[in-house]
């Protein structure tokens, strides 16, 4: 897929976990679905804890990435905090209600794809220092 930003997908898609995680999201997962789909290459997956933490998460990832370039396409379900998606193009934020997510299991739907591990300890997008575990 084409690149939509300054920033190659996997970094942006990495960003956008961290930015969740910088928000105290919960279960942040990335995964890589190149040669799983064609409709785009990664997906972020994080849960709030509640309608306003949801809401609070993604509007973060809007504002942080679109300070860096990189502009978001589509966004639904951010005024009611249930669901909030965020379509990059060449990634998607799906930032869930604990009950929805556990519903929807998204991660179980797309098991084909591989996990991309993040660093669940740097903070505000700090790099992870090298030969870290």
């Amino acid at each position: 897929m084409a690149t939509t930003s300054k920033l190659p997908a996997a970094a942006a898609a990495r960003r956008a976990a961290q930015l969740a995680l910088d928000l105290k999201a919960n279960d942040v997962v990335l995964l890589d679905l190149k040669g799983v789909t064609d409709m785009t290459d990664f997906f972020v997956v994080a849960s709030g804890t509640s309608d306003t933490h949801v809401r609070s998460v993604a509007e973060h990832v809007i504002a942080e990435l679109k300070k860096e370039g990189v502009a978001v396409h589509h966004v639904e379900g951010l005024v009611q905090g249930r669901w909030a998606l965020l379509d990059f193009v060449d990634f998607v934020v799906h930032v869930f209600h604990p009950t929805l997510r556990s519903f929807y299991q998204l991660e179980r739907l797309w098991s084909d794809a591989k996990e991309v591990p993040l660093d669940q300890t740097a903070g505000a997008g700090a790099p992870t220092p090298q030969g870290a575990p």
